[in-house]
């Protein structure tokens, strides 16, 4: 197997090794589909936040994006500075071990929330998706130390792909509970705190691999002067800031992924609750329904990294962009169940293109030695999307009485936005750059 280009990397990729890292996708999966897109985000605003909708219509979508939003702005602060700190002392490893304990402890917290506990469950939301999109950061910035910059692509996707497949097992046995529930005649307040434990064991379990056999590659490096390490994670940062002018498609794609992952993370964190409250979706059809998305996303993940390594990143991705839009259209003029499932399918194969897609041209652009500081930035640019986007989302839903669909149209601006901006990025431009960036 390829090792990474350069001097990324010290010892050779094993096949194990980057089965073991894409595992970590497997495993974290479960959490973005049970807690942000399926189960618990219908079920907070039916019943943990239903008081609020009750004397203001859409209020309670508004609390779920605003705990959503909260988490992704702690993000946003932090990440670069965790990023630039694991690389200057060879600790992503540790960080992201520390991240998935709290991720998978607070998830597993949460199933003891209900309808009379609406600020616990709000606190324990933000905690998780802090530890998860810190986990998130961590893992895409060992991405340059195991690929070579022309399998980025093709690895990334695998990832993602496998990921779909994590989320898959997990969306399956809780639909296997749900339904066992359903049939007993047993309420919501009974199996969804049972989801997220089996939600928070799978994660914990089909962490292990990645623990085990994954490597940190990274050589420790003394502050200067004595500087503390946070000190100067935030320089580094700021450093890596003001030399945007070296990187300008580096940072011209941050921006436009920001615009199309405002987007994504509306769709994630809503897509339930717009068929549950629109077309009137139960629990047992929203989890069927995100198991085929996630079948549908896998091939487009592993499709769109074999795609992307040929045709290059930009052109692919601009073409996943188009069918967001598509996907977007059609949710908006739904009229039926059928039309539901056509979107979300659509959503599936964009999803995986997107996600997979935007990682790998970012590890392209990244400068050897400054992965965990670039990947910071790109963990910014997708925690200021998942602050943007979903806050746009419910203050129309709010100020609107409730209308989901017009809170939609802001989401396919989004895509809209993204795309354009994409469509002036050079790729092979800011490769040059960042080769001549790391020689420098």
């Amino acid at each position: 197997m390829p090792s990474a280009s350069g001097a990324r990397v010290a010892h050779p990729v094993s096949k194990r090794e980057l089965v073991a890292w894409a595992f970590y996708d497997f495993a974290n999966s479960g959490y973005t589909t049970v807690v942000l897109t399926t189960v618990y985000s219908a079920y907070f605003v039916a019943v943990v936040a239903a008081s609020l909708d009750a004397t203001s219509p859409g209020s309670a979508t508004l609390a779920w994006t605003l705990s959503i939003a909260a988490a992704n702005l702690v993000v946003l602060l932090g990440g670069p500075v965790i990023g630039a700190v694991a690389d200057h002392r060879a600790m992503k490893k540790p960080f992201l071990f520390a991240s998935s304990v709290l991720c998978i402890a607070s998830t597993a917290l949460l199933a003891a929330t209900g309808p009379d506990s609406l600020y616990a469950a709000m606190a324990l939301l933000v905690l998780s998706a802090i530890a998860f999109a810190a986990g998130e950061n961590l893992i895409a910035a060992f991405l340059p130390e195991i690929s070579s910059a022309e399998g980025m692509g093709r690895i990334s996707g695998f990832g993602w792909s496998l990921g779909y497949f994590g989320g898959l097992l997990t969306l399956g046995v809780c639909l296997g509970y749900v339904s066992w529930a359903e049939g007993r005649g047993l309420p919501a307040t009974h199996y969804v705190p049972a989801t997220l434990l089996i939600t928070a064991g799978i994660f914990a379990v089909t962490a292990a691999p990645t623990f085990v056999w994954l490597r940190e590659r990274a050589e420790p490096r003394a502050p200067l002067g004595g500087t503390s390490y946070l000190r100067m994670g935030f320089r580094q940062v700021a450093l890596t800031l003001r030399h945007a002018a070296h990187l300008p498609d580096l940072f011209r794609f941050l921006f436009s992924l920001t615009l199309f992952q405002a987007g994504v993370a509306t769709v994630v964190v809503i897509a339930a609750i717009y068929a549950q409250e629109v077309m009137g979706f139960s629990s047992q059809q929203l989890i069927t329904l995100i198991m085929v998305v996630n079948l549908t996303a896998a091939v487009g993940a592993f499709l769109f990294g074999y795609a992307q390594d040929h045709f290059g990143s930009v052109p692919s991705l601009t073409g996943a962009l188009v069918v967001w839009i598509a996907a977007i259209g059609v949710a908006y003029f739904s009229t039926s169940p059928g039309d539901v499932w056509l979107a979300g399918n659509l959503i599936g194969l964009a999803m995986g293109a997107t996600q997979a897609g935007g990682r790998a041209l970012i590890g392209r652009l990244t400068p050897a030695r400054r992965n965990a500081e670039i990947f910071g930035l790109w963990g910014l640019a997708n925690r200021a999307a998942a602050i943007i986007g979903p806050i746009s989302y419910g203050l129309i839903s709010e100020a609107s009485g409730g209308d989901h669909k017009m809170a939609l149209l802001s989401t396919g601006t989004f895509f809209l936005a993204g795309m354009v901006l994409l469509l002036t990025v050079d790729e092979r431009r800011g490769m040059a750059a960042a080769r001549a960036a790391a020689a420098g």
